[in-house]
C-alpha cells in the first residue's frame, strides 16, 4: 500500500458515493489505474463495503449510551449466546469485547430516556450472563467515523 492508495481510501472515507472519474482527479491518476487500485483495496479486504450514513436524530435515534457491561459466567456457550443475542438487538449500533473490566462496550441508539429503559430493563438485564451493567448518557459527539 502506498500513499495514492491511502489518498484513495481517504476519498472514499469521506464520501463512498465518488465516481471513478473524480477519484481519479483528486488522486491524480486516470481512471483506469484508479480503478484497478480501487479493485485491489477491495480484493485485499481492506475496502470491505460501502454504506450510507444516516442521522440518528433524523431517525428518532438521537438519545445515546454507551454502555458497559461486566458478565459472570464466561463458558464458551454462555458467551456466544450473549454475543449473539445483543448483537441482534436494533438498539444496538456498536459492540465491543473489552481485555480486561468492563467485559463489553455496547453503544445504544434510542429515541428517548424512557425507551433506553426498556431496552435496558426488559433485554439487555434480562440475559443470563449480565453481572453488571453502567450506563453513560452521551453529552455531546466530537467525532465519529460511523
Amino acid at each position: 500500500m502506498d500513499s495514492i492508495d491511502r489518498d484513495i481510501m481517504f476519498h472514499l472515507r469521506r464520501d463512498g458515493r465518488l465516481t471513478n472519474v473524480e477519484l481519479a482527479r483528486r488522486v491524480g491518476l486516470t481512471p483506469p489505474p484508479c480503478l484497478r487500485r480501487v479493485k485491489r483495496l477491495e480484493d485485499a479486504g481492506i475496502i470491505s463495503g460501502y454504506r450510507a450514513r444516516i442521522d440518528a436524530t433524523a431517525m428518532g435515534r438521537g438519545f445515546e449510551v454507551v454502555v458497559a457491561v461486566e458478565i459472570s459466567i464466561n463458558d464458551l456457550q454462555t458467551v456466544e449466546e450473549f454475543e449473539n443475542a445483543v448483537a441482534s438487538y436494533d438498539e444496538v449500533v456498536d459492540f465491543h469485547r473489552l481485555f480486561g473490566r468492563p467485559d463489553y462496550f455496547i453503544r445504544v441508539a434510542v429515541a428517548d430516556q424512557a425507551v433506553f429503559e426498556t431496552f435496558l430493563t426488559s433485554r439487555l438485564m434480562s440475559l443470563q450472563a449480565v453481572a453488571r451493567v453502567d450506563s453513560h448518557m452521551i453529552m455531546k459527539t466530537i467525532k465519529t467515523e460511523d
